[in-house]
C-alpha cells in the first residue's frame, strides 16, 4: 500500500472516531427495562431525551446513563407506539443536545454510523451506508411515518433507541429494531422533531376517532361507475353505537368509498384520512348504500 493510500485510510478512520466521539456526548444508556438497557439522543436543551417506545417497558424508576459516567432519573413525558418513540426528561439536565443534520442532507450511498450506549461501559459503533430513502408510511398501528432510511450498520443489542449519524456526527435518524421486515430501520429526524414536539405538548400523539369495523372489497362494474370509477372500497362490518360514524347514521353494509371527496379504497387511505389535524372537524362521507350513492357527515374525535 502507498504512502498516499496509507494516509487517506488513517484519515478516514480518524474522521469517523471523531464524529463517533462528538455524538458520544449526547448518547446516553436508558435503563427502562428488565432485559439489556437501551439507548437515548438528547433531543435540545432541557434535558429532553428521545428513545423507541419499546425499550420504556415501565413508567417509573426510568434510570440514565449520561456520558460523563453519572446517573439521573427520568421521567417519562409521553411515548407514541405507532412510531415507536418516547420522550423522558431528566431534571437539571446539563448534557448538551446533540447536533441534527439539516433536513434532507442523507444520500443513497452515504457513509453513515449507528450509535449505541447500551451498558456503562461506553459507546459502541457500527458503519454502513444508505441503502434505501423511503417515502411517507404506515406502521402496524396505523401511525404514518414521514419517511425512513435503511441502512446495513449492524444493530447491535441495545441500539435501538440510539442515533444514525453521518461522517459529521450530526444525527440523521433514531435507529429501531421494532418494526419489520428487516433488521431495523431509522426514523428521520425531521419525523422524530415532530413527534417530540406533539409528546412535550400533549404527552401523547392526538388521531381522530371514526368507530367503524371494515373490510376491503371489490366493486362490481356497475357500482364502480357511481363510485368515480374506483375499483375498490370498505365495506362496514360494525358501527360503534355511539361513535362519530354510529351518529352520522353509517351503517353496517355500507360500502365506504370516499371522505371529503378523496377516494378510500383500503384502510390505509381510511387511517390517512383520520389524521390529527381533522379531531373535530365535520367531514362528508360517501358510501355505497344498496347499490346507490348516498352522502353522510360526522364529526370526528379523539380517539382514547
Amino acid at each position: 500500500m502507498t504512502a498516499d493510500a496509507t494516509e487517506t485510510i488513517r484519515a478516514l478512520s480518524d474522521g469517523l472516531a471523531a464524529a463517533v466521539e462528538r455524538a458520544a456526548a449526547s448518547t446516553v444508556l436508558v435503563s427502562a427495562r428488565r432485559r439489556i438497557p437501551a439507548t437515548g439522543i438528547v433531543w435540545g436543551d432541557g434535558g429532553v431525551i428521545v428513545t423507541a417506545d419499546h425499550v420504556v417497558e415501565r413508567d417509573e424508576e426510568i434510570t440514565i446513563g449520561l456520558p460523563d459516567g453519572e446517573e439521573a432519573e427520568a421521567q417519562l413525558v409521553g411515548r407514541d407506539p405507532g412510531s415507536d418513540l418516547a420522550v423522558l426528561r431528566i431534571e437539571g439536565g446539563t448534557v448538551a443536545g446533540a447536533e441534527i443534520a439539516p433536513p434532507d442532507s442523507a444520500r443513497v450511498g452515504q457513509i453513515v454510523l449507528g450509535i449505541g450506549r447500551p451498558d456503562t461501559g461506553g459507546v459502541q459503533a457500527s458503519s454502513g451506508v444508505i441503502g434505501v430513502i423511503g417515502g411517507p408510511w404506515r406502521s402496524r398501528r396505523g401511525r404514518r411515518i414521514e419517511g425512513y432510511l435503511r441502512s446495513d450498520i449492524t444493530f447491535f443489542p441495545g441500539f435501538s433507541g440510539g442515533p444514525l449519524i453521518d461522517v459529521e456526527g450530526r444525527v440523521l435518524g433514531l435507529n429501531t429494531s421494532h418494526f419489520r421486515p428487516g433488521p431495523g430501520v431509522t426514523i428521520p429526524s425531521a419525523a422524530v422533531a415532530m413527534s417530540v414536539e406533539t409528546l412535550l405538548q400533549h404527552g401523547r400523539v392526538v388521531r381522530a376517532y371514526l368507530g367503524i369495523g371494515s373490510q376491503v372489497t371489490r366493486l362490481p362494474e356497475a357500482l364502480a361507475a357511481k363510485a368515480g370509477g374506483q375499483e375498490t372500497g370498505l365495506l362496514l362490518v360494525s358501527v360503534e353505537a355511539e361513535s362519530p360514524a354510529g351518529e352520522a347514521g353509517l351503517l353496517v353494509g355500507d360500502i365506504l368509498v370516499a371522505i371529503e371527496g378523496d377516494p378510500v379504497p383500503d384502510t390505509e387511505a381510511l387511517q390517512a384520512a383520520l389524521g390529527p389535524d381533522r379531531v373535530g372537524e365535520s367531514i362528508r362521507i360517501d358510501v355505497l348504500r344498496g347499490g346507490e350513492p348516498a352522502e353522510l357527515s360526522a364529526t370526528l374525535v379523539e380517539r382514547s
